[in-house]
């Protein structure tokens, strides 16, 4: 049996049958071309039958893209079959994907017309024989014929052996088994895929490959089952996406069967480091997001938190990493500040922004490091400095904010007056601006005659409600020097002014040689 488990990528056929998304073939193309970068063995471009949009895609998908496998999907129906031979036409490697329900339930559900038979039995009897003849149709147009017999998870056996058996001798060159409904449980999946090994007795001729659905949460558990029981084509979509609950994620069964090599005893020829990229390209072109939970690709897989395991992180990486990012394509692991975070963590974070801090000192900035985690979500490396320089460093005042009003609206020229207390008194000043904002920033710089830029401004609530704290953190660029100022108010046009005179007072302290 090969060591190598092909694999292949749905996510422009099933994937796109999640509810709520549409991808044109110009996005599919792009996908495509991402996939091939990634190194999957098949494409499923899409149903050719199904509309002429879906016909195009596949016939560009088949036009542009080299490497893997073009494969069009079509039921046991003539019209399907040659509609995806002719949409194939051009593909370097082109591969259809036919078949017909396996299960009692599909039988009897899909095929109540007399015309396929008066009885179950007879209806068996049909469609095995429709099976066939789809089968031999398909390899007119391809010698890359792939048969799926749908909600296999459900049929009888007996029935199903009889089926693939059937459908390899007419010329499948992989005989597909899917878990349609996400019904199986691992070990009867598993179970099933090693009895049709035993079973069926032509299967050497064909590939068995696993089709798995998530209905309960099951699909690349069953996938995996599949493969350690002799499966060698693994099918799924980038991020788990698809029809209702999804598919297999393909980014989890390939990092499964790598990082578990020990286990599996089989390997894929993708190209991991392509992973985030691919996920991301998906997300982005479906509208769909990416929990962070996500297993591999999601926003928190490489991030740590809590004070053990940043601390266990930090001394030996492996302690709470099986994986690495680089390994699918992510910068770095990331350690979350939080309020769970402790020393270890803040300490570490400290020392890579240019901090050495005493052990007195450690123990300052953490007591006001809790203080502002508490009423975030995450410390950034912005309020870190601004922490150091705050408890550390205190930064002198060479400008406060005394009086800040605005006059602005839908038909109002925004203006902003302030006055703000000096060394030797009270300065006032007014400008307007494209917005309140603005208008501020520009008062607040006429009156102290800066030539500070305002090069980023960033604004977001502390808290919730209407009544939220807004805390605003704004760069500023003078002479080469930046530095972030940072201000929190219910009101967002004085945080605003507060982070802006926060910064005009650290440039200064830089110019009269304090600080770092």
């Amino acid at each position: 049996m090969s060591h190598t488990v092909a694999v292949f990528d749905t996510t422009l056929r099933d994937g796109e049958q999640a509810a709520g998304t549409r991808l044109g073939s110009r996005e599919k193309l792009m996908i495509a071309r991402q996939l091939a970068q990634l190194k999957v063995d098949v494409i499923e471009a899409g149903y050719p039958a199904s509309s002429p949009e879906d016909f195009e895609a596949v016939a560009l998908i088949s036009r542009e893209i080299e490497g893997p496998a073009v494969c069009a999907l079509s039921r046991a129906v003539a019209s399907d079959i040659e509609a995806c031979g002719k949409a194939l036409a051009k593909a370097r490697r082109p591969r259809i994907h036919t078949g017909i329900g396996a299960s009692d339930i599909h039988i009897a559900g899909k095929f109540r017309d007399e015309r396929y038979g008066a009885t179950l039995g007879e209806k068996k009897v049909t469609i095995l024989r429709m099976a066939v003849d789809a089968v031999k149709l398909a390899r007119q147009f391809s010698d890359d014929v792939e048969f799926y017999a749908e909600d296999a998870g459900r049929s009888d056996e007996a029935y199903l052996f009889e089926m693939l058996e059937a459908a390899i001798d007419a010329g499948a060159t992989v005989v597909n088994i899917p878990d349609t409904t996400g019904y199986a449980m691992p070990e009867q999946y598993g179970a099933l895929i090693r009895s049709i090994h035993e079973r069926v007795r032509n299967i050497g001729k064909a590939v068995i490959s696993v089709h798995c659905h998530d209905d309960l949460g099951l699909a690349v558990a069953n996938t995996l089952a599949g493969v350690r029981n002799g499966a060698r084509q693994v099918e799924g979509t980038i991020n788990g996406i698809g029809e209702r609950a999804g598919n297999a994620a393909l980014e989890e069964v390939v990092m499964a069967i790598r990082t578990r090599a020990d286990y599996f005893k089989v390997r894929t020829g993708v190209d991991a480091r392509e992973l985030y990229r691919a996920s991301r390209l998906v997300s982005d072109m479906l509208g769909m997001k990416i929990p962070p939970n996500k297993a591999v690709v999601g926003g928190n897989a490489f991030s740590h938190s809590s004070g053990i395991h940043v601390d266990g992180f930090l001394k030996e990486r492996e302690t709470y990493e099986i994986m690495r990012p680089e390994d699918v394509g992510i910068g770095e692991s990331r350690v979350v500040l939080t309020a769970r975070t402790g020393r270890h963590g803040l300490r570490d974070r400290l020392k890579k922004l240019g901090y050495a801090l005493s052990q007195q000192e450690l123990n300052q900035a953490y007591q006001r490091f809790l203080a502002v985690a508490d009423k975030k979500q995450e410390v950034f490396d912005e309020d870190l400095a601004a922490i150091v320089h705050d408890e550390i460093h205190p930064v002198p005042e060479t400008y406060q904010l005394e009086y800040l009003q605005i006059y602005s609206g839908t038909s109002a020229i925004p203006t902003a007056t302030v006055r703000i207390r000096v060394k030797d008194g009270t300065m006032e000043g007014a400008a307007i601006g494209d917005g309140p904002v603005d208008a501020t920033c520009k008062a607040i710089s006429a009156v102290t005659k800066s030539s500070a830029k305002l090069v980023r401004y960033e604004i977001r609530a502390v808290t919730a409600g209407a009544e939220a704290l807004g805390e605003v953190t704004a760069q500023l660029e003078e002479e080469g020097r930046r530095v972030f100022g940072r201000g929190a108010s219910t009101d967002v046009i004085e945080a605003s002014a507060k982070a802006f005179l926060d910064g005009l007072n650290k440039l200064a302290n830089l110019k009269s040689g304090g600080g770092q």
